[in-house]
């Protein structure tokens, strides 16, 4: 992959992962990048999965020949990144590691050895020159771990973002942007709104051309449209118009309002309909469009005087990453005690302007004419 003239990918692609952190779905696998940036002195940003500390130690020597670096750039200690930094001292033992002080401490917990004999602490608005370009260091604590530095090429205007900017899937798979962006970061980092916010606003202060992200991706052409989402998910703002329907159903009646719903709502206009059977599609998908639309509306059985588990989750899912900004809705299905309603309004009251729609659906076992009539009254309320 060309970045520059002065910086060379390489970092490696894992084709055999099956779940991301223990729990993404990641059909296309990932990337993991780490990146060499060459002037009179040499810098590498971080390292790569342990799988892969071989081939990634090869793609140095590919970039540099017989040319050993004087800096590996530790920017964010999550394993995927950092897992081979022993490796790379064995490998290069003059090199010096530059991290933040907190990575430092990481470093000792990881891997038993204290690295800051041989290494540089920078915080922010420290720099370090290789020669015709000097890196500014950046501080950007939890995004979205604590000891996040992000570094800035002021030669080739290039911003090494971390896990800021990155996405799901190997760089040899063909696919859309946004939608593994946007999985991504709601998943991931999408609890640190807040800090990202400040990030970015550190971020339009530098002239940037290029953002080269730990995974997915270098960007280049139209960084606005990056930049943009970025803010529009870190701000917790529907990213656009659309109904995000999150169901759960034991016996089929809580289904057939659910489709019931759509098929009007469809009937008055509304082309942008997302429905996710919680209960058997990837949660992360179900937590994406929740935040991607502007209305969402829960729709789940009574259950031990509960709501179903898998509801349970996604709600969960939603708090946890500060779900806010939206409109909301509830179907509940009961057959002698129904208070589906009651509990999920509880569990949405850490979240912030969301705003309850006046037509709740209340099934009792089995659709009815006055369950029907609720339901075509809680779509035209949709679609206002």
């Amino acid at each position: 992959m060309y970045i520059s003239d002065t910086i060379k990918y390489v970092g490696v692609n894992d084709h055999k992962i099956d779940l991301f952190e223990g729990q993404y779905t990641v059909p296309n696998g990932m990337s993991y990048n780490s990146y060499v940036i060459l002037d009179e002195k040499c810098a590498i940003t971080d390292t790569v999965d342990v799988k892969f500390g071989e081939e990634w130690l090869c793609n140095i020597r590919g970039a540099l020949g017989d040319k050993a670096p004087d800096y590996l750039i530790v920017q964010h200690m999550e394993p995927d990144h950092s897992a081979n930094i022993l490796k790379f001292t064995e490998a290069y033992p003059d090199a010096k590691i530059v991290a933040s002080k907190q990575a430092f401490t990481m470093m000792k917990n990881f891997f038993g050895i204290d690295f800051l004999p041989n290494g540089i602490v920078v915080k922010e608005g420290d720099t370090i020159s290789l020669g015709k370009r000097t890196l500014t260091f950046v501080s950007a604590p939890m995004v979205h771990w604590p000891e996040v530095i992000v570094t800035y090429d002021d030669l080739d205007k290039a911003l090494f973002s971390a896990d800021g900017f990155g996405k799901f899937g190997a760089l040899d798979a063909e696919e859309d942007w946004a939608c593994d962006a946007r999985r991504y970061y709601i998943g991931i980092v999408g609890k640190y709104g807040a800090q990202v916010q400040t990030l970015l606003k550190k971020a339009a202060a530098l002239d940037i051309k290029m953002i080269c992200p730990l995974h997915g991706p270098v960007l280049k052409d139209n960084l606005p449209y990056y930049l943009n989402l970025y803010d529009i998910w870190s701000s917790y703002r529907p990213e656009e118009p659309g109904v995000c329907i999150a169901y759960t159903s034991v016996y089929g009646n809580t289904k057939k309002a659910v489709e019931e719903l759509a098929a009007e709502l469809k009937r008055l206009g509304c082309e942008k309909i997302a429905i996710n059977d919680l209960a058997r599609c990837d949660m992360a998908e179900a937590v994406e469009d929740a935040f991607r639309y502007d209305r969402l509306v829960l729709a789940t059985t009574t259950y031990n005087g509960d709501v179903f588990p898998f509801m349970k989750e996604f709600i969960n899912h939603l708090t946890e990453r500060n779900y806010s900004n939206r409109r909301v809705a509830f179907i509940e299905n009961g057959s002698w005690a129904p208070c589906a309603t009651k509990v999920m309004r509880s569990m949405l009251e850490p979240s912030k302007n969301l705003t309850y729609l006046d037509t709740t659906v209340k099934i009792l076992s089995a659709m009815n004419e006055e369950s029907l009539e609720q339901i075509k009254a809680l779509a035209k309320e949709l679609v206002e």
